[in-house]
């Protein structure tokens, strides 16, 4: 059993950067494979990145590439995300997920969720 907790959004200006954190619960961290998907106002949540148990794999939506780095600190049990040269069309809540085998783009294949945490980017 993993819980999650997402942190860091908020209100920054276009071409600003954030850093999301997601702590998690749970003895067996370093185990899980983590991802960030965010989710707008009346579209379906997207994957924005993954990483690998390990911190040595990772994935990136093409929205996400080139601006957003995704980090892992097993011995602090977290996971970041750190987003620059933000967009407007970035606004969404933003969720952290964790997976024993899965990393990839499908939201569904994740077993543990975060409630979220709200990122505006005003233009």
């Amino acid at each position: 059993q993993v819980q999650l907790v997402e942190s860091g959004g908020g209100l920054v200006q276009a071409g600003g950067s954030l850093t999301l954190s997601c702590a998690a619960s749970g003895r067996t961290f370093s185990s899980y494979f983590l991802g960030w998907f965010r989710q707008a106002p009346g579209k379906e949540r997207e994957f924005v990145s993954a990483i690998s148990w390990d911190g040595v794999t990772t994935n990136f939506a093409d929205s996400a590439k080139g601006r957003f780095t995704i980090s892992r600190d097993n011995a602090k049990n977290t996971v970041y995300l750190r987003m620059n040269s933000l967009k407007p069309e970035d606004t969404a809540v933003y969720y952290c997920a964790a997976d024993v085998g899965y990393f990839g783009i499908d939201p569904t294949r994740y077993q543990y969720w975060g409630q979220g945490t709200q990122v505006t980017v005003s233009g």
